[in-house]
């Protein structure tokens, strides 16, 4: 992630809106394929809040106790009392000891909760957030004997992210949980914002990134899925690292590109595939670098 988000007109916009539903009380999910900004965006409202921030990463193994907490071992206690000088009392118990999981301490202490990759875990682990969404309290009762419920703290807020349903390792956003959240559709970024992106990640001056990002859009086409931002990023970052320029006539620039975008591009290593990924790099290569021979 950047060190500093950069802002350009349409992180701007989804910025306010986002702010507005979640002093509103409501839950704000970003959603869109990767390496559109979600998590960077996420974070960057989180901090604008003004509260600490705890994040977590789905994970497909996660149980409700990962979120919420649990009991871990047990906590002795013994009384000794001489009440009477020639009789000693003693009492004896044993307790489970509680701790926090990550939503518990965030709903208990009013912190900023982002969530991110979210649907990656099971809609049962996530079935936890029903009531914290809805009826702002936290249940508890599965999990210990003692606090059943938590109320949730008036500053406590709440951001998801995740990838479309398609993506591999995703699961499906259940309804209730869906009727709970406003989901914000992040389908591509605009070229400006994509170009301060890769710029302010890569080191690379603006017109170098901004070549590279047109290079990239333009192999991209209408699928907004591949080649991602991610790959523009890494070409720029690896050009700004040797010191050399996106340049048509520079082949370490095409072998990077190559490179890269391969992975992305291509599902197996197929020599047509191979040969297309060649076709379409040399075409935006003419396109946008004719005039540069060195």
């Amino acid at each position: 992630m950047p060190d500093a988000f950069i802002e350009t007109a349409y992180f701007k916009n989804l910025t306010d809106h986002a702010l507005l539903y979640l002093q509103a009380g409501y839950a704000v999910h970003f959603c869109g394929p990767a390496g559109t900004g979600k998590t960077a965006l996420a974070m960057h409202i989180a901090e604008l809040l003004g509260r600490p921030v705890i994040t977590l990463q789905g994970n497909d193994e996660y149980k409700p106790s990962d979120l919420v907490g649990g009991n871990s071992g047990m906590r002795r206690k013994k009384l000794l009392d001489n009440y009477v000088h020639s009789v000693w009392k003693a009492e004896e118990s044993m307790d489970s000891v509680w701790y926090d999981g990550r939503i518990s301490h965030a709903c208990r202490n009013g912190y900023t909760f982002v969530y991110d990759d979210f649907t990656r875990s099971r809609p049962e682990t996530n079935n936890v957030l029903l009531s914290v969404l809805q009826e702002k309290t936290l249940d508890l009762s599965a999990l210990q004997k003692g606090e059943t419920r938590l109320a949730v703290h008036p500053d406590f807020s709440m951001l998801f992210t995740s990838n479309p349903s398609e993506y591999a390792g995703v699961h499906v956003l259940q309804d209730a949980l869906k009727d709970r959240v406003i989901t914000i559709a992040i389908k591509g970024l605009d070229r400006e914002s994509e170009v301060a992106i890769v710029a302010g990640r890569s080191g690379l001056p603006w017109r170098e990134a901004a070549r590279v990002v047109d290079i990239v859009r333009g192999i991209r086409g209408n699928d907004v899925k591949k080649p991602s931002i991610r790959a523009a990023i890494m070409v720029a970052t690896i050009l700004a690292t040797k010191g050399s320029k996106p340049v048509r006539a520079n082949p370490l620039f095409h072998q990077i590109l190559m490179d890269v975008i391969g992975s992305e591009f291509s599902s197996e290593n197929d020599s047509d595939d191979n040969s297309l990924l060649v076709k379409r790099i040399d075409e935006e290569l003419d396109k946008y670098t004719p005039e540069d021979r060195k």
